[in-house]
């Protein structure tokens, strides 16, 4: 940001505010815009577009919390059947739908492999849990 003599203000875009406080362009032209109304405006942006977030970001918790809700279903069946916690086909399966999702959905397949990785990781220290407490009452399907 450099001041010229006369008090107007350059940003390093070539946009100039000048004394008053009003927007202008490179050629001096003024945008009807004072510098404090494209603040305002900026910042309801920032606010709306923020709010999307926290509804996604709830719409994602509120997602997983369903989700661990099925995978517990899932664990006490396979402590109730002594099968193992871990499926490694049934999770490659996964991961490779998942990175196809997010291929399709414009989003970078190796962060949504960490992400049900890390998922997966959490479903299956569950499932060794209940298996662990199931084996622990007799009859009991740790439900």
């Amino acid at each position: 940001m450099t001041t010229s003599n006369t008090g107007d203000a350059t940003d390093d875009s070539g946009d100039t505010t000048d004394r008053t406080g009003h927007a202008t362009d490179d050629t001096g032209n003024a945008t009807g815009t004072t510098a404090t109304e494209a603040d305002a405006a900026v910042r309801a942006e920032l606010a709306r577009l923020r709010d999307s977030i926290d509804n996604i970001d709830a719409a994602v918790v509120h997602m997983l919390a369903e989700r661990f809700k099925c995978t517990q279903q899932v664990g006490h069946l396979k402590a109730a059947h002594q099968l193992p916690p871990a499926d490694p086909s049934r999770e490659a399966q996964q991961i490779a739908r998942l990175r196809r999702l997010a291929e399709n959905a414009k989003l970078d397949p190796a962060f949504a492999e960490k992400l049900l990785n890390f998922i997966i990781a959490e479903v299956i220290r569950h499932h060794e849990s209940i298996a662990d407490g199931a084996g622990q009452v007799t009859g009991a399907t740790g439900e």
